[in-house]
Parts: C-alpha cells; sequence; structure tokens
C-alpha cells in the first residue's frame, strides 16, 4: 500500500483596495499588498486542513514587510471593508529605500530620475 502525506505553506494574496498611503520606512507613497501565508496538510496530494494562519502586508513603495493583527486579516479575508492603520502592523522587515544606478553603481536614497553622479536615467 501507497501512502502520500505531507505538509507545505501557502500562500494567497488577498484582495485589499484601499488607497494611497504614506510608507513610514522610505516616507513615499504606496499601497499596501496583504498575503494570507498558512500551512497546509495534504492527502495523497489534496489538501485536506489548513492550520497556522499569518497575514502579512508588504509595501509597494520600498518592499517593506509587516505581520498584519489577525483580527484585521481575517476581516481583509472575509470580504469586509477595513482600513489598516499604524497600530495593526509589526514591522518584520525594512525595504530598500534608495535606488542604485545600473550604469555607475552610485547609490542614493533620494528620488532622482536620473543619475547625480553619470546622468543616466535611474
Amino acid at each position: 500500500m501507497f501512502l502520500a502525506i505531507g505538509v507545505s505553506d501557502s500562500e494567497e494574496r488577498l484582495e485589499y483596495e484601499e488607497g494611497l498611503m504614506t510608507c513610514g520606512v522610505c516616507g513615499n507613497y504606496g499601497r499596501y499588498e496583504v498575503y494570507l501565508v498558512c500551512s497546509v496538510f495534504y492527502l495523497f496530494f489534496f489538501p485536506v486542513y489548513r492550520f497556522n494562519y499569518r497575514y502579512y502586508v508588504r509595501t509597494t513603495c520600498c518592499n517593506s514587510v509587516y505581520e498584519l493583527d489577525p483580527e484585521v486579516g481575517e476581516a481583509i479575508e472575509n470580504g469586509e471593508r477595513v482600513i489598516i492603520r499604524e497600530r495593526d502592523l509589526h514591522i518584520l522587515g525594512k525595504g530598500r529605500a534608495h535606488k542604485k544606478c545600473g550604469y555607475c553603481g552610485y547609490e542614493t536614497a533620494e528620488d532622482f530620475e536620473y543619475c547625480p553622479k553619470c546622468g543616466n536615467k535611474l
């Protein structure tokens, strides 16, 4: 008899379409992308049980990652209209808030369109 079981993580992007926000890390405008991550128990390659639910937020401006309060994450998952506030977020990793020139390698924290060192488009 052959029995195939396993556990793996699953990631799903949730629908969250609120307006622009000002990022607390880089100070630029961006949007929140909300993700549900959970563990899934598989039996014969079919998902049987989902557990260990966690909600994460990634900013589109600098790719900072936050853990989202579970109650707010569940409300978003259920399709409720929710506004994510600073108190609902716990930072896990700060994103890259500066640009690097592809020609000369110069890095800047400013939001330049052209490199201040060589003049090429960033």
